[in-house]
């Protein structure tokens, strides 16, 4: 989102959900049922809609700099898109990461596939009422876990680094406001003609 993250550098354990997510469909070949617990469980993330801007901080990239994201869905709003990019003072990219959010009916779960920095991979993310939370491996006995909180316009994400049982060490902070809607992802699509 960090992008949700200014993710892969850098959501914390486990909450309970909002409401419970749709169940798995009655049968295995279901694609109507499946999509329909999909988009059903994805709506828990609309507060992401929309085009936000604002500040980030990171140990890994020194001094404050300008942090975007944007967030919307395809597949008739069954898949989420999520894009962080951060900027330096001049206007140049400083830092870009794109993830995806899918929701598994038969598993109950949200998935989040990220890619950042040269990396990627899929974290298991569990939506709460105010936010979401998911975290990542940091190393030998170590994580980083990410604690998004929305209230309102106003999205906020810490990342805080667990190594070997020690405190937690915040290692990432993104604070932006939603500045609007965005037709993105879907705006664009090639057409049939």
């Amino acid at each position: 989102m960090t992008t949700l993250m200014l993710a892969l550098l850098l959501a914390a354990g486990p909450a309970e959900p909002a409401s419970p997510p749709p169940a798995a469909p009655a049968s295995a070949w279901d694609p109507a049922s499946r999509t329909a617990a999909q988009r059903e469980a994805m709506k828990a993330l609309d507060f992401m809609d929309g085009a936000w801007r604002g500040k980030a901080e990171t140990d890994r990239l020194p001094g404050g700099f300008t942090h975007t994201e944007r967030s919307g869905t395809l597949l008739d709003g069954t898949v989420r898109l999520v894009e962080g990019r951060s900027y330096d003072e001049k206007g140049g990219t400083r830092f870009n990461a794109f993830a995806t959010i899918s929701y598994d009916p038969a598993r109950r779960a949200y998935t989040m596939h990220s890619h950042a920095m040269g990396y990627v991979g899929d974290f298991p993310l569990t939506v709460r009422p105010d936010g979401y939370s998911w975290t990542q491996p940091a190393g030998p006995g170590a994580v980083v876990n990410y604690t998004a909180t929305v209230k309102g316009a106003d999205w906020r994400e810490v990342g805080e680094r667990v190594a070997n049982g020690g405190p937690p060490v915040k290692v990432f902070e993104m604070n932006v406001h939603r500045i609007g809607p965005t037709k993105w992802p879907q705006e664009g699509a090639v057409g049939p003609r």
